[in-house]
């Protein structure tokens, strides 16, 4: 049988030779170059053909050293340092002997006297600013500030990328060359005096009159100031550090709330960009386990105080989103209606969630969400809490009067007349329909609307409940 004849290697097998004598190699086998060598060839094929896809994606003729360097990089193969150029390396070959070529690369030889000779460039144009339209509902109008349709093409033709020359545009004759600067926001010395005043005044706690006076001077020019735009992204995230790091300090906590606010009331300023940042740092002084030290009656009386002032504070967030298609009233009542289902959770939490829906939904929504919520949170919650021993009684009582609150709410003139033929209910079937603390509790106040309207409501509930049940 005759041999198939050997594919050709282009790479030169001296080569090889060389490599492994310069590491210490001094023998191999001609078997062992040759597997060297085609090795080789493959992964030069390898890196060719990835650096051919780097090339034809930027949709250029020619191969150049960056396309080589992002197919090592693809390869997980250590780049090549000291090639990085946009222009492609030209090789000289010189002779050392028969058959013993060394390759170079070119050095451009420049002539000075065609350099002196050539024409100078165009001088810059003087900087002008204007103000123009760049766009008129969706539509570019044809002004000479605006670029052109040809002037955008031409603009594609320009290399781009980090190793593009920002001056190739004008070596090829483009007029209107401009090369993109790095955007800084840059606010003047006085906003950032003014954001530091501010921000000690807030945050200080001496009790001296004058000082007194100073933090709520702070807080009214930021209620009334029109120039505040800049400084909008500065305090929101002030705001959130601090609420982050100081949730075991009331005073900061209370300060940052006084913050929010005053910016809220301050209708000359846009907010519903930033609201999704401000929403966190307000939900954590509502809904955290454990805020500040001491237990105390009138530290516990502080926190609660601080929570309702978090949730008056959502409240307003809410009124003032002018967006209808924005999703954060929903997403904030999901979170209070999961902790305040959440058996798990303190009775603190579970008062800044139904304090959250107190202030962020009408009366007409909260009967319809909380009638038929309230027995089964009496019966695993407030009942055993009441009864436990050694309870903080401040707690249960602020829980309580946080259910009561939003009960008395579902009693507005507009629902009174719509019951008002209704029959008063027991104090037992109050007790059944809402659970016997809050039951007797609302029982106590003697109001017959505020009665109707509630079993009105669960009655209503449980018709709905039984008819999606039966289709």
């Amino acid at each position: 049988m005759s041999k198939e004849p050997s594919t050709p290697l282009v790479w030169n097998l001296d080569n090889v030779r060389d490599v492994a004598e310069s590491v210490g190699i001094s023998s191999l086998s001609s078997e062992a170059v040759k597997s060297l060598a085609q090795e080789v060839e493959y992964r030069v094929g390898q890196v060719t053909m990835e650096a051919m896809r780097f090339m034809q994606a930027g949709k250029r003729a020619v191969l150049g050293t960056q396309d080589i360097a992002q197919a090592l990089k693809v390869l997980d193969v250590e780049p090549l340092y000291g090639y990085e150029s946009t222009r492609p390396l030209r090789y000289g070959e010189a002779s050392l002997g028969p058959g013993q070529p060394l390759y170079y690369i070119e050095d451009e030889e420049v002539d000075f006297e065609k350099l002196i000779n050539a024409p100078l460039p165009k001088v810059p144009r003087d900087i002008v600013m204007t103000a123009h339209w760049l766009g008129v509902e969706g539509v570019q109008p044809s002004i000479p500030q605006n670029p052109t349709t040809a002037e955008a093409k031409s603009s594609e033709l320009v290399p781009k990328g980090p190793g593009a020359n920002p001056y190739l545009g004008a070596l090829a004759g483009n007029d209107n060359v401009s090369q993109k600067p790095l955007v800084r926001h840059i606010i003047s010395k006085e906003l950032i005096k003014y954001f530091e005043t501010v921000v000690a005044a807030i945050l200080s706690d001496d009790i001296d009159p004058k000082i007194v006076q100073g933090r709520l001077n702070a807080l009214n020019s930021l209620r009334s100031e029109m120039g505040l735009h800049q400084l909008l992204p500065y305090f929101v995230q002030y705001v959130t550090h601090k609420v982050t790091m100081c949730l075991d300090d009331l005073f900061v906590l209370d300060s940052m709330m006084d913050l929010f606010d005053a910016l809220v009331d301050n209708k000359n300023l846009y907010l519903a960009p930033y609201y999704p940042s401000m929403v966190p740092p307000v939900l954590s002084c509502m809904i955290t386990r454990n805020l500040g030290p001491g237990n105390a009656d009138d530290e516990i009386q502080k926190k609660y105080d601080l929570r309702n002032k978090a949730a008056s504070l959502a409240g307003k967030m809410v009124v003032r989103i002018e967006d209808p298609n924005n999703k954060i009233l929903e997403r904030l009542i999901s979170t209070f209606l999961k902790f305040f289902l959440d058996e798990e959770q303190s009775l603190a939490t579970h008062f800044g969630a139904l304090k959250g829906i107190f202030y962020s939904l009408t009366p007409e929504k909260k009967r319809r969400i909380l009638t038929h919520l309230i027995e089964p949170f009496d019966k695993e919650v407030l009942t055993p809490a009441s009864r436990r021993t050694g309870e903080k009684t401040v707690e249960v009582t602020m829980l309580i009067g946080a259910i009561v609150q939003n009960i008395e709410s579902f009693e507005t003139p507009i629902e009174a007349r719509l019951v008002a033929n209704e029959p008063e209910p027991s104090q037992a079937k109050l007790e059944k329909y809402l659970g016997p603390v809050i039951g007797s509790r609302i029982w106590i106040y003697n109001r017959p609307v505020l009665n109707k309207l509630i079993i009105k409501a669960i009655d209503e509930y449980k018709a709905y409940t039984k008819a999606q049940k039966e289709s």
